[in-house]
C-alpha cells in the first residue's frame, strides 16, 4: 500500500521508519548518557556512594520502563500510537529536567523512574507503527534501520559523556540539557508526522478491504483462508511465544548489563582511560548497525530461515561476550566487543521481531509487543544491580559477563528446541 504522509511525497512508511529511528536515538542518548559520568556524579554527591548505589540508576530507569510495557501496549490498542507517544515524551523531558537538578541519588532514582515511565511509551507505539505500516517484504530491514537508532543514540550517548564530562570535565548535568534539548524536536515531530486517531483508522480499513477481497480471491481458488484471531492468554503464552520471551529476556541482559556497565568495567579492570572509555564501549554500539542491516536483509530474502538466523547469531553473540572477558590485552578485547555489537542483540532483534510478528496473535499486536518487551526488559532491571553488587563483593564485574553467557545459550537452546517441536507437529 501506498500511503503517503500529509504534504509530502514520501510513503508514510518510509516517514515512520525515520521517525522511529530518531526516536530510539533519543532514547539511547539519554540511556547512555550517565554511566561514563557515574564517578562524577558520586564526587557531585558526596564520593560516598556504592556501585550497587550507582547501578541502581540504571533499574530505576528500566522498572519505569518494564512497568509501562503492558499498560502502554493495551493504551495503544485503545487509543492509539499518536496518543500515548506524545504523553510519554512530555514526561521523559520533565525527568531529564528533574535529573539534571539533583542534589541526592534519591532524586535521580525518581527522576529515573519517570523518564523509564516516559520511555516505555514508545516501544509498543514504535512496533505498532511498523507492523501496520511496513511492507511484509521490507518490515526486518526496515525494522533494523530503525533499531539503529538505538546503536547511533548509545554511541552518541558514551562519546559525549566520556568527552564533555570525563575529559573536558564538564558538569555530568551536561548530558541531561542535551537529551531534554533531543525531546523537544521528537514531541514536533510526533505531532507532525504520526496520523491521528481517525486517519489511521481510516487506512486500517482500507488494509481490511484489501485483505477481505484477497481472502476472497482465495476462495474463489480453492486456497484456505486464516481465520482472525483473537488475544488471549493461552495464545499470548503459547510454548513458542514463551520461550521467545525468554531468549528476549536473556539477549536484553547481556546488551544491559553491558552498556551499563561496560565503560567502567574498561576503566577500572582494563586500564582504558578518558575519551577512550565512551570511544570503546561505543564500539559495541555502532558495529551493530551494519550487522543489523546485513543480517535483517538476509532474513528478507530467506524468510523461512529465520529461526535458524537467531540461533546462529544469539549462540556466537555468547561466545564473542566469553571472549570479551577473557581477553588478555586490549587489542583482543576491542575486536570481541565489535564482533558482539556485530552478532549481537540489535542485529538479532529485527529478526526476533519480525518473526513474532508473523507468529503472533494478528489481533492486538500492541498488547503482544507489550507482553513481549516487558520479559525482554525486565533482565534490564537485574542486570545492572546485580552486576554492581557482584563487583562490591568480588572487586570485578568480569562474573557479571559469565552469567549473562549463560542466560544467552540456555534461552536460544529453549526457542530452539520450542521451533524443533512445531516443525514435528507439522
Amino acid at each position: 500500500m501506498d500511503a503517503k504522509s500529509k504534504g509530502s511525497g514520501m510513503d508514510y512508511w518510509k516517514k515512520i521508519v525515520i521517525l522511529l529511528c530518531a526516536g530510539w536515538v533519543t532514547i539511547w542518548v539519554y540511556r547512555s548518557a550517565l554511566s561514563p559520568a557515574y564517578p562524577q556524579i558520586n564526587a557531585s554527591l558526596g564520593g560516598n556512594i556504592t556501585d550497587t548505589a550507582l547501578g541502581f540508576i540504571s533499574t530505576c530507569y528500566f522498572f519505569g520502563y518494564v512497568a509501562m510495557q503492558i499498560p502502554a501496549g493495551f493504551l495503544v490498542d485503545k487509543i492509539g500510537k499518536k496518543k500515548v507517544l506524545i504523553p510519554g515524551f512530555i514526561v521523559f523531558g520533565l525527568a531529564a529536567l528533574l535529573i539534571s537538578q539533583a542534589t541526592s541519588i534519591s532524586m535521580i532514582y525518581i527522576g529515573s523512574v519517570l523518564a523509564g515511565l516516559g520511555c516505555g511509551s514508545f516501544y509498543g507505539s514504535a512496533y505498532s507503527l511498523t507492523s501496520q505500516n511496513i511492507p511484509k517484504e521490507k518490515r526486518s530491514f526496515s525494522t533494523a534501520i530503525v533499531n539503529s537508532g538505538s546503536a547511533v543514540g548509545s554511541g552518541l550517548g558514551l562519546i559525549l559523556s566520556s568527552f564533555l564530562v570525563v575529559q573536558l570535565q564538564f558538569p555530568w548535568q551536561t548530558m541531561m540539557y542535551i537529551s531534554v534539548a533531543l525531546i523537544v524536536v521528537m514531541l514536533i515531530a510526533f505531532v507532525a508526522i504520526i496520523r491521528n486517531n481517525k486517519e489511521d483508522a481510516e487506512f486500517l480499513a482500507q488494509s481490511e478491504v484489501a485483505e477481505a477481497e484477497a481472502e476472497a480471491a482465495a476462495v474463489a481458488k480453492d486456497a484456505p483462508v486464516v481465520e482472525k484471531e483473537h488475544v488471549s492468554v493461552k495464545k499470548l503464552f503459547a510454548p513458542k511465544m514463551l520461550f521467545a520471551y525468554i531468549l528476549y529476556f536473556a539477549t536484553c541482559y547481556g546488551y544491559y548489563m553491558t552498556v551499563t556497565w561496560l565503560p567502567n568495567f574498561l576503566g577500572t579492570e582494563r586500564g582504558f582511560e578518558g575519551a577512550a572509555i565512551g570511544f570503546s564501549a561505543s564500539l559495541v554500539a555502532f558495529a551493530s548497525i551494519p550487522g543489523a542491516l546485513f543480517f535483517s536483509r538476509l532474513a528478507d530474502k530467506y524468510m523461512h530461515k529465520k529461526v535458524q538466523f537467531i540461533v546462529i547469531l544469539e549462540l556466537l553473540a555468547a561466545a564473542m561476550l566469553l571472549f570479551t572477558v577473557q581477553a588478555t590485552n586490549s587489542t583482543f578485547l576491542l575486536i570481541s566487543l565489535i564482533m558482539y555489537g556485530f552478532l549481537g542483540k540489535l542485529a538479532v532483534e529485527p529478526i526476533i521481531i519480525s518473526w513474532l510478528g508473523e507468529n503472533a496473535p494478528k489481533v492486538g499486536i500492541g498488547t503482544t509487543l507489550g507482553v513481549f518487551n516487558f520479559f525482554g526488559m525486565m533482565s534490564s532491571v537485574i542486570a545492572p544491580t546485580l552486576t554492581g553488587s557482584i563487583s562490591d563483593a568480588t572487586g570485578s564485574k568480569v562474573m557479571g559477563f559469565y552469567i549473562s553467557v549463560i542466560l544467552l545459550v540456555v534461552g536460544t537452546i529453549l526457542f530452539l528446541l520450542a521451533n524443533l517441536n512445531k516443525k514435528q507437529k507439522a
